[in-house]
């Protein structure tokens, strides 16, 4: 069995659908007598004694891509060999992903620092690069489960893949899990759980995270704050205005900004007034987004000012954002700004939050020269798009840019997953 120690790709007679039995592997590799390999012969090796050949199995099935898989593969997430846990990690993560991981990791919006996780990076590309391939339970409770693995990197990976594939809403069991995540005695784990909790919008997740806001730790206050103003917690208003008038400034203060302009009680506006001029770019982004979503229209005169002349492309496009709340046609301004890769994935989030009714306007824009454009477009209308966005995502599939096409051809698998 060690030529299958080599990565081959499976060559399957059979689809997931059929009846059928799941057919031999191609060529190469072969058993011991030469004969082809079968599928379901790879999928028992998963769980054979000799760790080499269990990463074996491993490496074939990743390569092969093939949805039956990613069961079956779920339980080496608890491996007791690391190596095969990492490799088993990543190659689940490689059935819903079509784009290239980079060891970078994003922190809060555009400062970015490196890191060795494939997880983190594939977390970090952000929910678009997901394609909507369905997820069997048993892959987010072993991913769960992984985070507390006695590893730091087995599992702060298993909690970045639990960010990539979990989805709301969890079962109880692991809604447990993960809330108490969020009080691990690792500070990596605390700070992923709740950035986890931000990108999917887990509910019943704000207690939690309104004690975490108290943490030791500086990333993890700042992280479970964020968190706060994704899930929209009411709750936490107060506590977050008291985080705010502790720090003022930094990244404790205008991550508590931010979540007090996603919560945007109205009891907020006079602090969103108070920083609308900040000499912080940040602060001036999540002040003009409190206005917009707000629908307080006071300072309307000043964020139209703000869209033109701010000297920061963020303002400008979070100015956009507001206005087009507030009842103004800024959507195409929105999209204009997109040709800055800096402000793509900031701009992405407005439009999916603007949601079905932009969609007459951003879906022409799947024509731009700009390939960037095209894609981060297609994207958004794979999520706010019906079955009338198809015929032009359907156009835009056959572009001569593999990634904006890649792009389309998610978004159209969306649209026709919902």
């Amino acid at each position: 069995m060690k030529s299958v120690c080599t990565a081959f790709a499976l060559l399957l007679t059979a689809t997931a659908a059929s009846a059928q039995p799941l057919g031999m592997l191609g060529a190469a590799p072969r058993d011991v007598e030469g004969q082809p390999l079968r599928f379901d012969d790879v999928v028992r090796n998963l769980r054979n004694p000799d760790p080499k050949t269990r990463l074996a199995a491993v490496h074939l099935l990743r390569d092969a891509k093939y949805p039956e898989a990613i069961a079956p593969m779920a339980p080496l997430v608890l491996d007791p060999m690391d190596d095969i846990q990492l490799e088993a990690i990543a190659a689940e993560l490689g059935f819903y992903l079509d784009q290239d991981v980079r060891s970078k990791k994003m922190i809060a919006f555009v400062v970015e620092k490196r890191t060795s996780g494939i997880a983190a990076a594939a977390f970090d590309l952000g929910p678009f690069a997901v394609w909507p391939r369905a997820v069997p339970p048993e892959l987010p409770a072993s991913l769960l489960q992984a985070t507390d693995d006695e590893n730091a990197k087995v599992r702060l990976e298993a909690m970045y893949a639990f960010g990539v594939l979990g989805r709301p809403p969890l079962p109880p069991e692991l809604q447990t899990r993960l809330v108490k995540a969020l009080d691990h005695y690792d500070p990596a784990i605390r700070s992923a759980a709740a950035r986890v909790i931000e990108r999917q919008k887990f509910p019943g997740t704000g207690e939690a995270l309104i004690k975490a806001v108290n943490d030791s730790n500086a990333e993890v206050r700042f992280a479970a704050m964020r968190a706060l103003g994704a899930i929209r917690e009411e709750r936490a208003v107060t506590a977050l205005s008291e985080q705010f008038a502790y720090y003022r400034k930094g990244e404790g203060g205008w991550s508590a900004l931010d979540a007090l302009s996603r919560i945007a009680s109205p009891a907020s506006v006079p602090l969103f007034k108070e920083r609308l001029q900040d000499k912080d770019p940040y602060m001036r982004r999540a002040a003009v987004e409190g206005f917009g979503r707000t629908g307080d229209t006071s300072a309307i005169d000043a964020i139209e000012r703000m869209a033109t002349t701010d000297e920061a492309a963020m303002v400008r496009i979070a100015s956009a954002f507001a206005l087009q709340k507030l009842g103004r046609n800024y959507a195409a301004r929105i999209v204009d700004a997109m040709a800055n890769p800096k402000v793509v994935q900031q701009a992405q989030e407005y439009l999916v939050e603007l949601g079905p009714p932009v969609t007459a306007t951003i879906a022409p824009r799947l024509q731009e020269a700009d390939a960037g454009i095209r894609e981060a477009v297609a994207d958004v209308l794979g999520v706010i798009g019906d079955a009338s966005t198809l015929p032009a995502l359907e156009a835009a599939a056959k572009g001569t840019d593999a990634s904006a096409a890649a792009a389309a051809k998610r978004a159209m698998a969306r649209i026709q997953a919902r």
